[in-house]
């Protein structure tokens, strides 16, 4: 916003909040969060574990939200009363210091606002994350890795808690698939275009004569399903294997079979979970993985019958969306978006924020087109 003044600025950026806080409505966002305080408070609560951290879970967004609008709300009262200081005062320092707080304000506000661009049905949901290595050998087992650690790295850096419910680790390095979810309110909306497949171009550590190495990872992105979700699947088209877990873990783990894969015949969707000590926690756990995966592909088919009807083509994101060279230049660039970054360090340590955001904005021209 070059070139305008900083009063005319706060003006813009007022209105934009104030967009925000009507989309957002915070009357109901502070009715809810009375609510959840008065379910957190029942001492009966925490009978019932999963539904109790879900509770805390969203009390803690909702607090979090917001504290965040009133905040930003707050702070360009107080950066418009900086601006008349400095101009009262005619003080370099202090107009230096309210031009510095109004980028910020800037970068503040446009991340609240692809907060209001997630509206999709499940956009609220947790988000189940699965990663499979693709072609490129060793290489693409050591990139999948590498995958996980930057989105367990990215929901770190936010305070979201992840799980890992599966881990399928490769012979040389690296793995061959992983399954974990995100569990923080819109992860699911965040995330799911981060869905597709995952190009990295690197001197492969693997090969003896340093020759350059293309791998590729898969990501797949669907919501966690709720109590309300209903997925017919019927035990005849299930077929469940028990074995023991590999790799990392505890004693109890690695030396029981208590780890379980469950194929569904019928679409060929397979899934497993062995972080729990029991058979029947795994095969509970890795239920729910197959339910959220069927109901995601229920919504795809759904999507897809109504595209037919318009006459119009979905779009897919299930192809290639980003590629990470490490050779013979340094750079990490999204297909879709054309947001590049020079530091693939700090990208593969989690720092994807410019990325996500940008790719919502993307994906809601692409819906809305």
């Amino acid at each position: 916003m070059a070139g305008i003044e900083p009063e005319e600025q706060l003006k813009e950026l007022g209105a934009t909040l104030t967009s925000i806080e009507q989309v957002l409505d915070l009357d109901a966002m502070r009715r809810d969060i009375a609510e959840l305080r008065e379910q957190s408070a029942d001492p009966d609560l925490w009978s019932d574990q999963e539904r109790a951290q879900s509770v805390t879970r969203r009390l803690s967004h909702l607090e979090s939200e917001l504290s965040r609008v009133e905040g930003l709300r707050q702070r360009l009262d107080d950066a418009a009363t900086l601006y008349e200081l400095a101009s009262e005062m005619e003080d370099a320092d202090t107009r230096a210091e309210a031009d510095e707080e109004l980028a910020a304000l800037h970068k503040a506000v446009q991340q609240m606002e692809v907060r209001t661009l997630m509206s999709g049905e499940y956009d609220s949901r947790e988000a189940l994350v699965t990663i499979n290595a693709q072609a490129g050998g060793v290489d693409a087992a050591d990139w999948a890795e590498q995958l996980q650690r930057m989105y367990l790295r990215w929901a770190e850096r936010h305070g979201y808690s992840t799980e890992v419910y599966e881990t399928s680790y490769a012979e040389e390095a690296g793995i061959k698939s992983t399954t974990f979810t995100v569990k923080a309110p819109y992860a699911y909306g965040t995330l799911r275009g981060e869905h597709g497949t995952h190009r990295l171009v690197r001197i492969s550590p693997f090969d003896n004569q340093g020759r350059r190495q293309t791998s590729f990872a898969g990501l797949d992105v669907v919501p966690v399903v709720e109590q309300s979700d209903h997925v017919d699947i019927d035990d005849s088209d299930l077929r469940v294997d028990v074995y023991r877990s590999s790799g990392p873990g505890g004693q109890g783990v690695n030396t029981t079979d208590s780890a379980v894969r469950i194929t569904h015949v019928p679409t060929g969707i397979v899934v497993s979970c062995q972080n729990e000590r029991s058979q029947l926690q795994n095969k509970a756990t890795a239920m729910n993985v197959l339910q959220a995966k069927l109901l995601e592909r229920q919504r795809q088919e759904e999507a897809e019958k109504m595209a037919e009807l318009r006459g119009s083509s979905t779009t897919s994101w299930g192809t290639q969306i980003r590629n990470y060279v490490l050779h013979p230049y340094q750079i990490v660039k999204d297909l879709r978006t054309g947001i590049e970054a020079g530091n693939p360090t700090a990208v593969l340590d989690g720092d994807l924020d410019e990325f996500i955001e940008a790719e919502i904005r993307w994906m809601r021209q692409q819906e809305t087109a």
